[in-house]
């Protein structure tokens, strides 16, 4: 079971990069714009991920910290879906983040 988690966990984060894109593409008022917000909003996200949160993470930080990394790249990813018009979509990635989420930390301490 935790194997399928972590599975559907690491879907998740493409999904939130994938949402953070398509945010920065609706976003934008001009076609060079919406390139620079699609490319550039995952892009932080990715590079917070990978210096705080990723298994291999740059920096070793406490869990709190970690957490409130995870939780603010998922929570940009829910909120441009939903500023982008998808909040069915960002509902649905908020609401399965949240139980896989749950679900790995139970997994971890029992």
């Amino acid at each position: 079971m935790e194997t399928a988690n972590l599975g559907i966990r690491f879907l998740l984060e493409l999904c939130a990069l994938a949402a953070l894109g398509y945010w920065g593409w609706q976003a934008g008022g001009s076609t060079a714009v919406s390139v620079v917000l699609a490319v550039a909003a995952p892009l932080a996200a990715a590079l917070l991920w990978g210096c705080f949160v990723a298994p291999k993470r740059r920096y070793e930080v406490s869990e709190p910290v970690k957490l409130g990394v995870e939780l603010l790249v998922f929570a940009a990813a829910v909120a441009g879906l939903v500023a982008a018009g998808a909040w069915i979509l960002g509902l649905a990635l908020g609401l399965v983040y949240a139980v896989n989420r749950l679900m790995i930390g139970r997994g971890s301490t029992g």
